[in-house]
């Protein structure tokens, strides 16, 4: 078999990334910012290029998220939060919430986002996973705007189509 396989490519040069950072459980947060821009940087993403916005929970990510995709001014998106388990369901409601609104932003503005909001059974577990989560966000969300471009120039343009 011949099957050809498209694979995005990593590099960051040029592009412009919108990042949104939860600040409750703001250590577990600013580490997870931290890992990112770090990883946005070796990317190729110019200091210049990385807009960083911060609000209140990961219930309010995807209305920023939202704004952002509005403007037209970005490559790609990055949400940051961290959800711990507690002990009551309010934890479900907020996984799940925000996961949806995220996901329905980046599809609703056809914009890819990287998904760094971690939901743990607490914050031990989110502080060992902050460093990795947070880095590979970045490089998700560089792979995925390459992607997203490269896919763009097979779609056919409207007027083309039956």
């Amino acid at each position: 078999m011949n099957i050809e396989v498209f694979e995005a490519d990593s590099d960051g040069e040029g592009m412009r990334i919108g990042v949104v950072q939860a600040r409750f459980n703001d250590a577990i947060c600013e580490a997870l910012r931290t890992a990112c821009l770090g990883a946005l940087l070796e990317g190729g993403v110019a200091e210049e290029d990385i807009f960083v916005c911060t609000v209140p929970g990961a219930l309010e990510i995807a209305f920023a998220l939202e704004q952002l995709a509005l403007s037209g001014e970005f490559d790609a998106l990055i949400a940051i939060g961290s959800v711990v388990r507690g002990e009551t369901y309010h934890f479900e409601i907020v996984s799940n919430e925000s996961a949806a609104g995220i996901t329905r932003v980046g599809l609703d503005y056809s914009i890819p986002i990287a998904n760094a909001v971690l939901t743990t059974e607490n914050e031990e577990q989110a502080f060992a996973r902050a460093a990795e989560k947070g880095a590979d966000a970045a490089r998700v969300a560089i792979e995925m705007a390459n992607l997203a471009d490269s896919l763009s120039e097979l779609s056919a343009p409207l007027e083309d189509l039956p």
